[in-house]
């Protein structure tokens, strides 16, 4: 397996751009739901295990309900929580909730992209990714987009990753995916024969799982971080 590595794949959702919180508060709030932005902030943590809980249980790779769900739940929404996701569901592909950068990432894809270097969003996502990243004003630096929506293949499944570096034009063993979903990005990553950074996710992976320490994988929590790893992989940002 090739050493080199000449193209980085990112995550969208947790990875670029994060749950704005304070958008689905305000979200909540058109329904006559009154949710405390931090106390939203506060469950995304039990929530997203959840999530990987459901992925591990053969729920597919985006189940964006069970996540939803947890989330209103850990933060005190009781009453018809499920018509409330329900209803969130079908606004998120025209009010994408996950919009907040993250930070020092958006400057990290730019370094990359500057130093010649292909980057493709891989995304378990609902179809309208692009139109998202357009509208937050980074179509210039993101133009290669897999979204599951509109491919109808989502990770951990290899064929996502095939396509990110066909269009890429890199072959698989020398491509980097990054992102916070153990079983969807970090083990399908390495399943797919790519280099694998988990970002922001170590509390949601297995105890004592013995891929964390794969030669061609690593973790970190922070931009900066990403940027040593990166530079150790021999990528001149």
């Amino acid at each position: 397996m090739g050493e080199r590595t000449d193209a980085v794949f990112f995550d969208f959702g947790q990875t670029l751009a994060e749950l704005d919180t304070a958008m689905l508060a305000r979200r909540l709030g058109e329904r006559g739901v009154t949710a405390d932005p931090a106390r939203l902030e506060a469950a995304t943590e039990t929530a997203w295990r959840v999530y990987n809980d459901a992925i591990l249980a053969g729920l597919g790779g985006h189940p964006w309900r069970v996540l939803m769900d947890a989330l209103l739940a850990h933060a005190g929404v009781v009453e018809d929580r499920a018509a409330h996701v329900e209803w969130l569901w079908t606004e998120q592909p025209r009010v994408n909730l996950w919009r907040r950068p993250i930070a020092g990432m958006i400057e990290l894809v730019r370094d990359l992209r500057a130093a010649g270097v292909p980057v493709v969003v891989v995304s378990n996502s609902e179809g309208r990714l692009a139109e998202l990243i357009d509208e937050m004003g980074w179509t210039a630096d993101l133009p290669l987009v897999a979204d599951s929506g509109r491919l109808h293949l989502e990770k951990p499944d290899r064929a996502i990753f095939e396509w990110a570096a066909a269009r890429a034009g890199v072959p698989l063993d020398r491509c980097a995916h990054v992102g916070d979903a153990w079983v969807a990005d970090f083990v399908g990553a390495l399943d797919a024969g790519c280099r694998a950074v988990l970002f922001r996710g170590s509390a949601l992976m297995p105890p004592n799982d013995p891929r964390i320490a794969h030669p061609r994988a690593a973790r970190c929590d922070h931009a900066h971080e990403l940027r040593g790893i990166f530079r150790g992989w021999g990528l001149p940002v």
